[in-house]
């Protein structure tokens, strides 16, 4: 029997580590069946301190989860940089010859601060590559369906002259955002900004996304440990830690396979009836 996600192309974007969120996303869409096109930034590991991992590993961690008719690509960008997008997008089609998922999973760390602390400088990196970078991606995918999949084009805030209804959809996007929501983020006043734009404009671009048929959600992923909260490769103090996990559901943070299995699922037929959701996968952590 086929897998859910055989025939199918994902470009997965910020996959630069083994311990990182999308990694773990790219992984699990592998081993889904699908085909996988992963873009790196490696020179914003560096920068951090848990440090880059070695591309080649990643490679080769993604290759063994791949099905035997399923084919993996990579491309390296800085997406803070605007002109990088199409290219990426670009690379990421010629692979197979469609992209079918894009999971914008890329984000910047660090550089943040208090209210107190925030100056342009602060602020616009994080625009430039959580949202802006999210919305020039999932806008060159949409041009791209609607060139295909549509014969007239609409005026901008029009409704498209589209095939609907669909049998099912033409491809699936997925945003991600954080726990802004839930609570305070201290200090990460420019990373909250950013995501909180995601999260807030999920409905108006999936509303205008289904005219082309592409299905988008957006996840928080709740707290996760990507190595940040490893004592060896942490940036803060960690002696509250077993305290807190004591009083969690389930005594310990998310792992980078907790959000990646609800990714997998909604970009499947299955989960194709999940549209222009924020939804958050954090195992009761906001009920604790």
């Amino acid at each position: 029997m086929p897998l859910p996600l055989s025939g199918k192309t994902a470009l997965v974007t910020g996959v630069s580590r083994r311990k990182g969120i999308g990694f773990a996303v790219a992984t699990e869409l592998a081993t889904l069946g699908a085909s996988v096109f992963i873009h790196h930034h490696r020179a914003h590991d560096l920068a951090q301190p848990w440090g880059a991992d070695d591309l080649g590993a990643v490679r080769d961690g993604l290759a063994a989860a791949l099905t035997p008719d399923a084919v993996m690509g990579d491309h390296a960008a800085e997406l803070s940089d605007s002109a990088t997008i199409e290219p990426l997008l670009d690379a990421a089609s010629a692979m197979t010859g469609t992209l079918d998922i894009l999971v914008c999973n890329q984000a910047m760390s660090g550089s943040d601060g208090s209210i107190f602390d925030m100056v342009p400088e602060r602020l616009d990196p994080h625009w430039q590559v959580n949202a802006r970078a999210t919305l020039l991606l999932t806008a060159g995918l949409a041009r791209r369906r609607r060139e295909a999949e549509v014969t007239d084009a609409a005026r901008p805030g029009d409704r498209g002259s589209s095939g609907r209804p669909f049998e099912r959809p033409t491809g699936h996007v997925i945003w991600m955002t954080s726990g802004q929501t839930h609570g305070p983020m201290r200090g990460e006043v420019a990373y909250a900004t950013s995501k909180a734009a995601l999260a807030g404009v999920t409905s108006t671009v999936a509303a205008e996304l289904l005219d082309v048929g592409l299905v988008l959600n957006t996840v928080n992923p709740g707290p996760v440990n990507t190595g940040y909260l490893d004592p060896e490769s942490t940036d803060r103090d960690l002696s509250w830690v077993p305290d807190f996990l004591a009083n969690t559901p389930f005594g310990r943070f998310g792992r980078p396979d907790d959000p990646a299995r609800l990714i997998g699922w909604l970009c499947t037929d299955a989960g194709s009836w999940v549209v222009g959701q924020v939804l958050t996968t954090d195992g009761g952590f906001a009920l604790r």
